[in-house]
């Protein structure tokens, strides 16, 4: 994808109803209208590989701030397991882990503000590239994959955006004129009909391939991928089980545990791009798109003064101390140097960083190189793993048809990785067979707090089980699940079901009067 990576850049400087066009060609933007950027198959490429950098996959692993992460991190301070060291400043954050939204609208809107704005903006691209690549005379295989790649990003788009708004504007025109500008917000199910659609599509004309194998480009198992989150998200898990079976069945593979240290499969999806366990990643570089702050984020601010390349360290999203007992005492996953750390001595000039009391560092984040020498950051994002795929259709099958041999197999797999004792996959699998329904989806529920702490998954968990984990103080690795709405989060704040939505933003109300506020949200 470096060359996806190399136009994306570019295409990026534009702005408003454009799309990506030709750099070369002097042209008022203002008068060209969406099928002028449509008339070469160079011209179709570069805006589907301007969805790769835009919206969505920003929300989720954008890092261009020192002091607060990417959106989808923001969600997951709402459960009060996560918090940023800076909220005082970044106060978005601070409402979210107190549950004050309601009252502080204006001050959440501009956080909804780049949330709305650059996922309707790629929305618009997808849309002009799905009305008007199969005009173009190419290759009826590429034009088919290119509408494939839009599709997907159309409806990754949109799934972002149901899961944040609720009910949303839905337009699959792209706008090529002033007409139709403000449209109301369409029900929810209907927005799920088509980000269905779209990924049954994009699983129909995109390539079987591993995404590595494929030029760092969507793949029909990324598609599924996709389809199963939003699949479980409803829900609907015959359809989940279904989808997520066709990526374990993929060349996708877990990565494996070279030892227990820093040869560990946590280390290795830490720090190595390429890794058959990545089904969908965002590409940074450190040329044209590095990954920003990222490793800063595996520190708190005192070490500052134990590395000579970042100015500013936050612990932007890390974990309460009551979140790191979701682990039992034998999970490879908490111990130091794996997903958390507690002490760091920087091999260059001896200094060293110790964690405060009540915060661990998040070693998830570390990257070595950028750290200690370049400044910048390489190291590419996932969005999805196989591990999920794992634990997807473990979870599916057990909802939809009871505890099986194969769900059994799958949950397994995740756990023998990150079990320190040896115990084999088979026998994991032969004790989960003997757990009741509800207890075997629970661990299920558990396997995925442990396994993406980093990767923004607790809060859409909350959403679509509409519980909420209450993770005990005392005993290592207990969970219980309580009715989301009327439970405390981990800051003694109680869950409204107001809280279960973000605001539209203030300055989007403004703009289109056909819109309607969430509840419990200000108007103005």
């Amino acid at each position: 994808m470096k060359n996806i990576l190399t136009i994306a850049t570019a295409c990026a400087m534009l702005v408003g109803f454009s799309s990506c066009n030709d750099f070369l060609t002097e042209e008022s933007k203002s008068s060209l209208t969406a099928p002028d950027y449509y008339q070469t198959q160079a011209q179709a490429e570069a805006n589907v590989n301007y969805l790769y950098r835009t919206g969505a996959p920003s929300v989720t692993t954008g890092a261009g701030s020192a002091y607060v992460g990417p959106f989808a991190s923001i969600t997951g301070q709402l459960t009060g397991y996560f918090t940023n060291s800076y909220e005082g400043q970044e106060l978005t954050c601070k409402y979210s882990r107190e549950l004050t939204r309601q009252q502080n609208t204006m001050t959440v809107s501009g956080t909804m503000d780049g949330v709305w704005d650059g996922c309707y903006k790629a929305i618009n691209v997808a849309n002009g590239a799905i009305k008007h690549i199969p005009e173009i005379a190419m290759d009826g295989s590429v034009a088919a994959r290119l509408v494939g790649e839009a599709k997907f990003f159309r409806a990754f788009n949109y799934f972002t955006l149901v899961k944040t708004f609720g009910a949303v504007p839905m337009p699959t025109e792209p706008y090529e004129s002033m007409e139709n500008l403000y449209l109301e917000r369409t029900a929810v199910e209907t927005v799920y009909g088509l980000i269905e659609s779209d990924l049954k599509d994009a699983v129909n004309n995109l390539p079987a391939e591993k995404f590595y194998s494929n030029g760092n480009r969507v793949t029909k198992y990324a598609a599924a991928m996709l389809l199963t989150a939003v699949y479980m998200q409803e829900n609907k898990y015959a359809d989940a089980a279904s989808s997520a079976k066709m990526v374990i069945d993929s060349p996708h593979a877990l990565a494996t545990n070279d030892d227990l240290a820093l040869g560990s499969a946590y280390n290795k999806i830490r720090t190595t791009d390429g890794l058959d366990e990545s089904i969908y990643s965002y590409e940074y570089n450190a040329t044209i798109s590095s990954g920003g702050w990222w490793p800063t984020y595996a520190f708190n601010s005192s070490a500052v003064s134990v590395f000579g390349t970042y100015s500013i360290f936050e612990r932007v999203y890390g974990p309460t101390n009551q979140f790191l007992n979701v682990y039992e005492a034998n999970d490879l996953r908490v111990q130091p140097n794996q997903f958390y750390h507690w002490n760091y001595t920087n091999p260059e000039n001896g200094k060293t960083w110790t964690a405060p009391a009540d915060a661990c560092g998040c070693w998830f984040f570390y990257d070595e190189d950028a750290l200690l020498n370049s400044g910048r950051s390489t190291k590419d994002r996932d969005f999805f793993r196989y591990a999920e795929a794992l634990l997807d259709g473990a979870e599916a099958i057990a909802q939809s048809q009871g505890v099986t041999a194969e769900a059994a197999g799958y949950l397994a797999q995740v756990k023998a990785r990150a079990n320190m004792e040896g115990k084999s996959a088979s026998a994991i699998a032969a004790d989960l067979q003997k757990l009741g329904k509800q207890a075997f989806i629970e661990e299920c529920w558990n396997e995925r707090l442990r396994e993406f702490p980093f990767e923004f998954k607790i809060w859409d968990d909350c959403l679509r089980t509409k519980k909420f984990p209450v993770i005990s103080k005392t005993e290592k690795g207990k969970v219980q699940y309580v009715d989301l709405v009327g439970a405390q989060n981990a800051s003694g704040a109680t869950f409204k079901q107001s809280d279960l939505l973000w605001p539209i933003s203030l300055n989007e109300m403004q703009r289109n009067p056909s819109l309607t506020q969430n509840d419990g949200y200000q108007l103005n």
